[in-house]
């Protein structure tokens, strides 16, 4: 049985930001802007995904990833990934990587990287890093094993998403992470229906009577003092 070693690279902390998209390209130097490439595993090593055998191909394929949010229109989070064999059926919420980024050729050979997103603000969990290391038996700290690959293996590490507030639910977040309910909304509450609105406007103005009438003076007791 062979020994496994830990590797600390992967105990460092969280990056900032998780991964919103990931992909493949075909050149080190041909990075789409804003993405990260895994060019080297994690002693130096070439990262290629491609090359096959004793002989240098000269295809290459590198995996590459990016922090920034692809749409801002609703921004997304990879939340997991899968190395499947080409003949296998896609997994249920998975996109496949077919193509490379930079040549639209060919993304992986008899193999298919799919990767799963959500909506940020649903999910509670992301993956933050991706690294490659190059033996198999080598683990990184606090990362999970995507595949075995070309004697590499291919990582990635898993994180909690920060909880961000919404008007809708109006709480409010304290240091200590605990939610403090607030006072909602009322106006937004009587427009959400006709009928609330009505109701309170008669109180409202019930309310507004009843104190004319208390602060009113009473003149029929009271007199002048001057016939």
């Amino acid at each position: 049985m062979e020994e496994i070693c830990l590797m600390s690279e992967g105990s460092r902390q969280l990056p900032s930001e998780p991964i919103s998209a990931v992909g493949v390209v075909t050149s080190v130097s041909e990075g789409p802007d804003g993405y990260y490439v895994v060019a080297k595993t994690t002693d130096g090593s070439d990262a290629d995904l491609w090359k096959d055998g004793i002989f240098k191909s000269k295809v290459t394929r590198y995996l590459c990833f990016t922090r920034e949010n692809v749409s801002e229109n609703s921004p997304d989070v990879v939340v997991d990934m899968r190395l499947i064999d080409a003949k296998d059926v896609l997994p249920e919420g998975f996109t496949p990587v077919e193509k490379t980024m930079d040549t639209n050729e060919t993304a992986m050979r008899k193999r298919r990287l799919c990767v799963k997103t959500s909506p940020r603000a649903t999910a509670k969990t992301a993956v933050y890093d991706i690294q490659a290391t190059a033996k198999s038996k080598y683990q990184l700290v606090d990362y999970k094993c995507l595949c075995e690959i070309n004697n590499m293996g291919i990582w990635y590490r898993m994180g909690d998403l920060p909880q961000q507030c919404s008007q809708e639910e109006s709480i409010k977040v304290q240091c200590d992470g605990q939610a403090t309910p607030v006072r909602y909304n009322k106006i937004n509450h009587l427009l959400s229906s006709p009928d609330v609105l009505i109701r309170h406007l008669h109180l409202h103005v019930a309310i507004i009577k009843m104190r004319r009438n208390s602060n009113r003076p009473d003149y029929q007791h009271q007199g002048s003092g001057n016939y």
